[in-house]
Formats: structure tokens, sequence, C-alpha cells
């Protein structure tokens, strides 16, 4: 279970200290990457060295509403300071709107930087699925985030009015098929609710409550 945590810490009031012992943590327990502010991917970066586990960086968070350029500017930068993971919240205006191209393009913009990065890096797409109607918008928005090239699809932010629910997850492993990853993220707080996460087809967790999720795991 713990390989497949993304560790996160992305509230507006973390410090240095929280950074630290978040990676202190991903550490001991073997967690698939630990998940910053872009503020803290440096600090993070230099914390886990020599360590095998990636930082990932958000990118356009929480809201998403930023222009592609102003997107790819923070994921490059992201990137030069040791992000090897980007989460990116999608332009869930535009998606809204039908603007299908304008989606395309603020997509591609992050997976622009991840082609032109000297070392592998990999793009996660944020869905926000609360805020979409229905499923039919919701795998419309895993579908665009497939052709744009992204490599995982993510339910959540953990901001917004509720996160990642069993049946999303379902929804967007079968739109997406087995070429991308399923990212559930978002009010995963326990052992059997991860589980069930990943029976459904997600394929990464993102949790701030990472070390309980692995402690309730059965003995």
């Amino acid at each position: 279970m713990a390989g497949l945590i993304d560790h996160t810490l992305l509230g507006p009031t973390a410090s240095r200290a929280a950074v630290n012992t978040l990676c202190a943590e991903a550490e001991e327990h073997g967690f698939a990457s630990v998940c910053v502010n872009p503020c803290h991917v440096r600090a993070a970066r230099e914390r886990l060295r020599g360590v095998a586990i990636p930082v990932c960086a958000v990118v356009g968070f929480p809201h998403g509403m930023g222009t592609p350029e102003a997107k790819a500017f923070e994921a490059e930068r992201a990137v030069e300071d040791g992000a090897r993971e980007l989460d990116m919240v999608m332009n869930i205006g535009a998606l809204r709107d039908g603007d299908d191209a304008a989606v395309l393009a603020d997509i591609r913009a992050v997976c622009d930087v991840r082609d032109r990065a000297p070392e592998p890096v990999v793009v996660k797409v944020i869905l926000q699925t609360d805020t979409l109607d229905g499923d039919e918008q919701k795998a419309r928005a895993a579908r665009l985030a497939k052709d744009a090239g992204a490599d995982f699809v993510k339910t959540s932010t953990g901001f917004g009015a509720s996160g990642a629910t069993v049946d999303d997850v379902a929804l967007l492993r079968q739109t997406v098929g087995d070429d991308l990853g399923v990212k559930a993220s978002g009010g995963i707080r326990d052992y059997d609710t991860a589980l069930a996460m990943i029976e459904a087809g997600a394929t990464r967790i993102g949790a701030s409550r990472s070390v309980s999720i692995v402690d309730g795991a059965p003995e």
C-alpha cells in the first residue's frame, strides 16, 4: 500500500519543518512520492537526496484557472528545482464551457515541459470531479487528458467540496483503460477507503494521512 501513496502536504501554513517531517515519514514508510507546493520542492529534494523517492509538485493549484503559459512556467521551475512528478489542475471552467481546445492546450503546455525535461517526469491531471456535471463530463475530461498526453488522471485537489469516490475512480479507469494511471485523492483517511479505491482501479493514492492509512493495514 505504501508504495502507491503520494504523501501530501499542500496547506497554506505548511512550514519547512513540516516538509522535513513529511520527507522523513516518506523515507521511513516507502511512500511513492512526497507531494508539495512549488515553493517547497527544492527543500524536499534536498532532504531526500540519495533516497529513491521523487518529489511531486502541484501546478495551477488549487483552482486551475491560470493560463497555459503560467502553468508551463510553474512546471518548468518545479522541474528545475527537482520535481519529477507534476500534479496539474486542468482548466475546469473551459471544460464546463465545452471548450475542448482550451483544455487540450492547457494540459499540453505542461506535458511539453515534461517532454523537454532532461530526466523522466510524470504528469498527472487533476479533474476536480466534484465540480463536473455527471459522468459524461467527467469522462470527457479524462479523455482530453489522455489525448493531451498526460500520464495520469486524478480525481481531486483535496480542497474541493468533496474528494474521491469509488464510482468516479471506476469511471476514470473505464475511460482511460490501461494506458494511464488513475490517482484517487481527497478524503482518503484510512486503509479500507484506500483499498476500495485501488480495487476500483486507482494505481496511486493521494493522502495527507498516509501514515494512518498504512498503520491501519491488517497484520
